[in-house]
């Protein structure tokens, strides 16, 4: 299953709002969402605090940041191919 992983903090409007729009995409590709706050990783918040909401692939290169890229989301989980239930 593909994996993004979710740069957020509890108090951001912004996280809720990239959040909400996100989960349909996923779901539709049939990837998981990690959301991790930064605000609980202290070695996230130098690469990353200012640039929160991010979305990251599973190489760790972002995404989108501050507002979804729905675009640039689906152009890479449409990348890996669909698995079989078998």
């Amino acid at each position: 299953m593909t994996r993004l992983r979710v740069l957020s903090r509890q108090w951001c409007h912004l996280c809720d709002d990239l959040l909400d729009a996100l989960r349909p995409i996923a779901a539709a590709y049939g990837a998981s969402i990690e959301v991790i706050d930064v605000d609980a990783h202290p070695e996230l918040e130098a690469p990353w605090g200012e640039l929160v909401p991010v979305v990251l692939g599973e190489d760790d290169a972002a995404l989108c940041h501050y507002h979804l890229d729905a675009a640039a989301v689906h152009a890479y989980l449409a990348r890996f191919p669909l698995k079989s239930a078998d």
